[in-house]
Order: structure tokens, then sequence, then C-alpha cells
């Protein structure tokens, strides 16, 4: 490749971030800006003029630009199909951006351009299968397999989030549904709701992290809630284990931050389920280092490597 820079986009529903970065994933400049979502055309507007604001002023080539947005999306194609909190069903994203700042333009799903970012810069080093899983509001993930990320036949494999759990045959539910925040705390509520005592009551619109809180105080309902869902979280790593012997398994986003309170119970999941320990041999469960830049670094490789879709091994450091 030539001399230039990639101009990495990471584009959410609240915030529309940009950088660019050099070949060697390096931040040089960045801007940040909220996501105007009155209609397609506001959110492209919002996108380009981010681009813009980090366009080298000295003439150097942009080689590409790489994007990271919400899915489902096609990322062969560039097109956004239905994205929860973005007006761009059916969107040809890609193709719009590409003719308003004439560069090449490369689309990919957020979570997956995080786990690009992990696996090249952050916890992912030294592995060559890997799964990143964010764990918020909801439940995101990337999977590298042999280097190279998992994009399915259709660009929209790699989902956790979505998986399916029995808990009866007329209970099947998506993974994110029973480990996400909103989760932790909606059980909660419906706990206090049905006369369980907890100090949670005097909290008023209590968050994730305010029962977590109650939980390090002893609150036996704050520890039951956090304790299932740990339970569960660990339950679906068993999941992803069985099906893809990860060597390690990179995980962050805000449920992460209630410690031991999730992991402990979470390993105690695992271990009584796996198949067999040996799924477990050198097996890891770390930290996610890079925070918000894995998806701007993630989307940068999306430019440079075919979407993340060659083998992206050359791009770690």
């Amino acid at each position: 490749m030539g001399e230039g820079v990639i101009i990495a986009v990471d584009l959410g529903g609240t915030q529309t971030r940009a950088a660019r970065l050099d070949q060697q994933l390096r931040i040089v400049e960045r801007d940040s800006r909220p996501t105007v979502t009155t209609s397609a055309q506001t959110v492209v507007d919002g996108v380009v003029a981010s681009v813009r604001a980090v366009w080298p002023q000295d003439g150097t080539p942009v080689l590409g630009i790489g994007l990271g947005s919400p899915g489902p999306l096609d990322p062969f194609t560039g097109v956004i199909l239905s994205p929860p909190n973005l007006p761009m069903r059916g969107f040809p994203l890609g193709d719009v951006l590409k003719e308003a700042l004439g560069v090449p333009v490369t689309i990919g799903n957020d979570a997956n351009a995080a786990a690009l970012g992990e696996y090249v810069r952050g916890a992912g080093r030294g592995t060559r299968n890997m799964i990143y899983m964010t764990v918020s509001t909801g439940v995101g993930g990337g999977f590298i397999v042999d280097g190279k990320l998992l994009a399915g036949a259709r660009g929209l494999g790699g989902e956790p989030g979505i998986l399916l759990m029995a808990v009866e045959p007329d209970d099947v539910r998506m993974f994110e549904t029973l480990v996400s925040g909103p989760h932790i705390t909606r059980m909660a509520r419906e706990a206090i709701a049905t006369g369980v005592e907890s100090s949670l009551k005097n909290v008023a619109d209590f968050n994730t992290k305010d029962v977590g809180e109650a939980a390090r105080a002893g609150d036996t309902l704050a520890l039951s809630v956090i304790n299932r869902a740990a339970t569960l979280l660990g339950v679906g790593i068993v999941n992803l284990l069985h099906l893809f012997d990860p060597e390690r398994i990179v995980i962050g986003g805000g449920v992460t931050k209630l410690g031991s309170l999730l992991f402990d119970p979470m390993w105690a999941a695992i271990r009584q389920h796996v198949s067999t320990p040996a799924y477990l041999d050198g097996f890891q469960i770390v930290p996610a280092e890079l925070g918000g830049d894995a998806g701007l670094i993630g989307a940068g490789i999306l430019a440079l490597a075919d979407g993340g879709r060659g083998d992206v091994s050359a791009f770690v450091d």
C-alpha cells in the first residue's frame, strides 16, 4: 500500500466519532459529535462532517475509510439493513459515502470492528482464535478464527448476543436479554415489586451500578440477581467454547465493572458446565484494553484488510 492515511469512523446511535490513522494504526487526530438521527441524510451529513474534520490538510492522500456501524448490515455491499437505533433501513451507506468523499469506503459491524481493534492492538494479541464480547445494555461481539474475522455467508456471523437459550421449551430467550445491565436492574425491580426486601427500595431509578453497590454491601436481592445473570453468562460462554474453542475471550462493557461479583459465579458456571476440562487448557478470559479506541482502530483495519476478512495478524504489533 502506498503512502497515505486511513480515516476510521465509529458510527453510533448517539455519537459519531472519526479519527485519522497512520498505516501503523496510530490515531493522529480525532473528532466527535452527536449523531443526528432525524433521517438517513442527517446521519450521513454528520459522518461526512466528522470525516472532513480529520481529513489531512497537507495533501496527504487518504487511502480509504473504514466505518463501524450498528448492525445488522451487509459488509460485502455496505448496506445497512435494519439497525434498531438509526433511521437507515436498507440504506446503501458505503456507496453514498464513497460518492460524497471520493475514496473507497468499507463498512463493518461496530462490534466486529472493536474485536479487530482488540485483536491487533489490545487484549487479544498473541492469539489466533479469539472472541470479543461487550456486555452492557446488550451483548455484542466479534470472532477471530485463525487470524481472520468471521463474517459468515451474508456478513451476519459472530453475534453472541442473539444466541437463543431455552429455559423451558416455551420460554426461549436471547442471551443478551438474560445477562445485560437492563436485565439485572429489571430483575431487581420485579422482585421488589413482589415485596422482596432490599436496600434498593430507597434508590430512585436505580441502575446496574447501584445494584452492584448494594450487592457489595451485602444486599441479598442484589447478590441474587447478579449471581443469576453471571451464571447464565457463564453458560453462554460455554456454548461459545464448544462451538469455537478460542484461546481467549476479551470482554468489556459496563456490566464487567461489577468485577468479582460477576466473574466469580461466571467462572463457576463455566467449570461446571463445560463438557471437558480440555477446553479450559490455556483458555483465558481477560478485560478489554482499548476502551472506545477499539472501534476506531478496528474500523481502520476494515479499510486495510478487506473488511477484516483477510489475515489481520500482520497488523498485530
